[in-house]
């Protein structure tokens, strides 16, 4: 993305492709794939696999462009969102897969005991509350999942959010704090 593409006219684009318009897809992709790309890299260390986190962020872009309040957060920071999600999704897979792949079957017991690695069970129990956790962020109202969601996903301070959402801090902490109740009393359920 060249440094001067203003967010109005990354969002003038994003509100074309949530209308399903494939030139505009291809421009908002010309303007921001080196960077989201760059971020997908970063957080993999691999190429092949920033590059194909990238492309399938940019068809969860193309499918939840819709979605994309920009008075929640400037545009690269939502794209950047989906990227990151998507890289750690992809990491935790490799992760699970090296694994399962790795292991002899002789030493399945021997894995077993090992403390900080997770068994099959385990690995099913957190894709359970990874589920759980899914839909109990979808119960919140768009605005506080997404606070929520910048605040502990890319590591964001309150203050770097109340600045960048331009929203007071009082309100950005409100958000955080009665979200996390209501996630807290939903996953209680599913558990």
């Amino acid at each position: 993305m060249s440094a001067n593409t203003p967010d109005h006219e990354l969002m003038d684009l994003l509100d074309r492709v949530a209308t399903r318009d494939e030139v505009a897809l291809k421009l908002l992709y010309d303007q921001t794939a080196s960077r989201l790309y760059g971020l997908a890299l970063r957080i993999l260390g691999n190429k092949e696999w920033a590059e194909d986190v990238l492309q399938e962020s940019f068809l969860g872009i193309w499918r939840s462009a819709g979605t994309y309040r920009d008075s929640l957060s400037p545009p690269m920071a939502w794209m950047g969102m989906l990227v990151r999600s998507r890289a750690l999704d992809f990491l935790r897979r490799r992760k699970a897969e090296r694994l399962h792949l790795n292991t002899p079957i002789e030493d399945v017991d021997a894995l077993a005991q090992d403390k900080d690695t997770q068994g099959p069970m385990q690995l099913v129990e957190a894709s359970e509350q990874a589920a759980a956790l899914h839909q109990c962020l979808q119960r919140l109202e768009p605005p506080q999942r997404q606070v929520v969601s910048l605040a502990y996903l890319r590591d964001i301070s309150h203050t770097e959010l109340a600045s960048s959402l331009k929203l007071p801090l009082g309100t950005v902490k409100t958000w955080v704090r009665r979200s996390l109740e209501q996630l807290r009393k939903c996953m209680a359920r599913h558990v």
